[in-house]
């Protein structure tokens, strides 16, 4: 949706404006709030905490949660782990789009985010995101551990630290990206056990090697749109894509014999490897058959395919989930 004030020139609208009277009664001053207007900021509110990302990695971490206590999950501790987790991750990617909103305004993709749409003021986001991420932290810390608390700011801090600055400097920003995106991972199983062990390195290898084909196909469909914004989410020694199209294969390959090492941990059963083995097999194919040509619709393929890999993977470890 583009607004009227985002082209039009100021000029131009003041001559729009309703003529003042001055009769008009104290009472009907404009600062009055409008309903429209409230809801309308809610809803950009809403839309600068990325809900989709935010809530998968919700998601995550109670999936982690889960595996990590064979089973036996108390709803109380989760229902903490959960809020703690979608709030610090939301208010991260506030953050994020405050960072970033200069370029956000020279993408389609993003130029009618809150931020470069004028919906929500800079200042606003800011305080809103490091209110969230505040609040998320101090929840897990006061609920559940510091372990997981301090996970997360570390989460948050990667994220807005190291991977945002990257981006428009060196294409392993990708890499760098992708451990905070496996961070719930070690959230959710710190939250369960006080501590990180290697069932919790396993489920962030998998969460981490998964995002890198999933990144990337998305930077190769939308190249033109991050090159307008000076973002370099693939090499620029490679414009014909084979580097991008190895990288997939690569970290696919990658994904399938590491997203099978539950079921010898003793975490899930022959149902999730199976089940493992033959999602990682198709991704790893779609892959393949992608980085032959770099056809938009086989890249499409492998970005869609990741997009349906990590929620069925996730559903797999919940029901196969060894339990003592």
């Amino acid at each position: 949706m583009i607004f009227l004030g985002d082209r039009t020139p100021a000029r131009f609208l003041a001559r729009r404006q309703p003529p003042q009277s001055v009769s008009r009664p104290p009472s009907a001053s404009t600062e009055q709030p409008v309903p429209g207007r409230t809801r309308s900021q809610a809803l950009a509110y809403y839309e600068l905490t990325k809900p989709g990302i935010a809530g998968f990695a919700m998601i995550t971490a109670g999936v982690a949660y889960y595996v990590a206590s064979a089973g036996d999950a108390g709803l109380v501790p989760v229902f903490h782990t959960l809020l703690g987790t979608v709030l610090a991750t939301a208010g991260a990617l506030a953050l994020n789009q405050y960072i970033e909103r200069k370029a956000d305004a020279l993408m389609e993709r993003t130029r009618t985010r809150p931020l470069p749409s004028g919906r929500l003021r800079p200042r606003d986001a800011l305080l809103f995101g490091l209110l969230l991420v505040v609040g998320g932290v101090a929840h897990l810390w006061a609920t559940v551990g510091e372990v997981p608390a301090i996970l997360t700011l570390l989460s948050a801090g990667t994220y807005n630290l190291v991977y945002t600055p990257l981006k428009p400097r060196s294409h392993t920003a990708t890499f760098a990206g992708a451990v905070p995106g496996a961070m719930p991972a070690l959230i959710g199983w710190s939250a369960a056990t006080g501590g990180v062990g290697p069932g919790a390195l396993v489920l962030f290898g998998i969460a981490f090697l998964w995002q890198i084909p999933h990144v990337l196909s998305l930077a190769w469909l939308l190249r033109e749109d991050y090159a307008r914004a000076g973002f370099l989410m693939m090499p620029p020694t490679s414009p014909d894509g084979r580097f991008i199209g190895s990288q997939m294969v690569l970290y696919s390959a990658a994904l399938l014999p590491v997203s099978l090492f539950p079921t010898p941990l003793g975490l899930t059963g022959w149902i999730y490897l199976i089940g493992a083995a033959v999602l990682g097999t198709v991704f790893l194919w779609w892959s393949i058959a992608a980085s032959r040509s770099m056809d938009r619709t086989a890249v499409r393929r492998v970005f869609l395919g990741s997009l349906a890999y990590q929620p069925l993977l996730l559903g797999l470890m919940l029901l196969d989930t060894v339990r003592n």
